[in-house]
């Protein structure tokens, strides 16, 4: 509900606080006291044009801001995903915009700068205007299905369509991306396929180039290596050599031995010398191995094959990975993406049959919404065409048109849309195509009496609902206006004495000069101020005590409605 709004420089208002109560709302006032200002100041609050003419004479500046509270869901939700966080026991915002004469304009909600656009959004959930210048949800026809459905389509009903659609979306998404072009699949295909014979020819294995490295390393070196364990080989074990380190140690260990029978101690050192023998002729069988190797026969042959190994892993590597493991790993998803490719037609088929049953599904889940939603239609019709009968409006039509939609939709298979004729004879147009003004006024409150407050807005402005209508139409609209104040705030600007004497809180809006220059005023009016005012509204130049008792028993009457 809107709980407060501010106004500064705007028109003939220097600056205006009003503060709104729940229930039903009038304001009332003189011609040009400023009344359709505040409509202005709240549209433009809530993202209209803006007009520079607005801002008040001898002003560069102009300010409107507003607190809304006891937000709704859709509101609540709309805010969160706006990135603006708001207490969820409190439940209130505070939107303001401050216009300057160079055109700039700043909008802000609970003061963090937004765009016109995220006002707008917000704006439409919190407040509608019906009026001269209209700006509410009814009037969209994207929400029209929502309060059709708000009016009695069950959730579950609802529920099982959105799952099936989620489903059948899905599937139709994987179906799409199996079945592109056969040319497509078929280079792919025939890519994967060399790619796969070109690493597999190489009979890659993991570590084998860091082998390769080291071996070409080594045949590179092959002389020296050769020249150097020759010479080891010859100083540690020349079999055929007393010089060698084997040799000496053995003769050694030997003579020890000899020596074992006097000197007992010598027998450790022979043993220790023996060991060093056999360590010896272990080295030396070590390092000449490294000459065995076939590939030292002929280096150079296998230093060729070698460079010729290399080549190729270096040529899959520039194809396919950084590394051997890269290469291999490629190869293993390629192989993959092709069984799939492969194995596509098999799903196809399979995506296919299931797509049928799940479209069958929704057909079904749809008809059942269609259904619903065209009974739904048909009362919703007959409510608002008694309620139109009610404010004397009976030769207005009204119908929910329900047209088949091209495909599915996440709500199912029907463009809803509100259709009226005010006139005898003329055909069924769309709600933003009826003239604004009084009438549509009162359209639209024979429409928010029915759907109550099921478009979530937490209050309805009503600008002049009694354009054209006197007496008892009057007593009629505000009875309603009454009824509708009960399940949703209602605030209406009239010039009617039947309507204004049926509100909850009265305020009288006027205009006076302050300085040289006419000022607005909004002041809220007790017992006694109500019945001067609704006088005033019934009586001509002088008030009458008549006037006064009438105007009495009018505020009197609404305990009893």
């Amino acid at each position: 509900m809107l709980q407060t709004l501010h106004i500064e420089n705007i028109a003939v208002i220097k600056c205006v606080d009003i503060e709104f109560d729940t229930g039903l709302t009038v304001l009332t006032g003189e011609t040009g006291a400023g009344k359709s200002i505040l409509i202005d100041s709240v549209n433009l609050l809530l993202g209209g044009k803006f007009n520079r003419e607005l801002i008040r004479a001898g002003q560069t500046t102009a300010h409107v801001s507003a607190l809304f509270s006891a937000l709704g869901e859709d509101a609540m939700q709309e805010l969160c995903q706006a990135d603006i966080p708001i207490d969820p026991e409190e439940r209130c915002v505070r939107i303001s915009r401050s216009v300057s004469a160079d055109g700039k304009s700043i909008f802000r909600i609970e003061g963090r700068p937004v765009t016109a656009a995220t006002v707008r959004k917000i704006g439409q959930l919190l407040l509608n205007i019906h009026g001269q210048n209209d700006n509410q949800t009814l009037l969209q026809k994207s929400a029209h299905l929502q309060l059709l459905d708000a009016m009695g389509t069950p959730d579950e009903m609802r529920e099982e369509y959105a799952n099936a659609y989620r489903e059948m979306m899905a599937c139709r998404a994987e179906l799409e991306r199996l079945t592109k072009s056969d040319a497509e699949t078929m280079r792919r295909s025939e890519m994967l396929t060399y790619q796969i014979k070109d690493i597999a020819s190489a009979k890659l294995k993991a570590g084998e180039e860091e082998d390769l490295l080291a071996r070409r390393v080594k045949l590179q070196n092959a002389e020296k290596i050769r020249k150097q364990v020759n010479l080891v080989v010859t100083a540690l074990d020349a079999r055929d050599k007393n010089g060698s380190v084997a040799y000496l140690l053995n003769r050694s260990a030997a003579a020890l031995r000899q020596l074992a029978v006097v000197i007992p101690e010598a027998q450790s050192l022979s043993e220790q010398l023996e060991s060093m023998m056999y360590d010896a002729r272990d080295v030396a069988e070590q390092v000449i191995s490294w000459c065995d190797d076939d590939e030292y026969d002929d280096p150079t042959a296998a230093l060729d094959a070698i460079e010729g190994r290399l080549d190729v892993i270096s040529r899959l590597k520039r194809k396919y990975g950084e590394s051997v493991q890269a290469v291999i790993a490629f190869a293993e998803n390629a192989k993959r993406e092709l069984d799939e490719l492969e194995g596509a037609k098999d799903r196809i088929e399979e995506l296919t049959t299931q797509m049928k049953a799940l479209r069958q599904r929704c057909l079904d889940s749809a008809k059942r919404l269609t259904e619903q939603r065209l009974t739904l239609a048909h009362e919703i019709a007959d409510r608002i065409h008694e309620e139109l009968a009610f404010l004397d409006m009976p030769k207005v039509r009204f119908s929910v048109s329900l047209r088949p939609t091209a495909d599915f939709t996440a709500t199912g298979c029907d463009d809803v849309e509100f259709l009226i004729s005010t006139n005898p004879g003329q055909e069924l147009m769309p709600l933003i195509k009826i003239a604004s003004g009084g009438e549509l006024a009162r359209l639209m409150l024979a429409i928010k009496s029915v759907l109550n407050d099921r478009d979530g807005v937490g209050c309805v402005v009503f600008d002049e609902v009694d354009t054209g209508i006197s007496g008892k139409t009057s007593r009629k609209v505000g009875i309603r206006l009454r009824q509708m104040a009960k399940n949703v705030q209602v605030v209406c600007i009239t010039h009617s004495a039947q309507i204004a004497s049926l509100a909850d809180t009265h305020a009288r809006i006027s205009k006076q000069e302050e300085h040289g220059m006419m000022e607005t005023d909004v002041t809220v009016l007790d017992e006694d101020g109500r019945i001067e005012e609704i006088a005033r509204i019934l009586g001509g130049i002088e008030i009458t005590a008549a006037q006064r008792q009438a105007a009495k028993e009018m505020i009197d009457e609404r305990l009893t409605l």
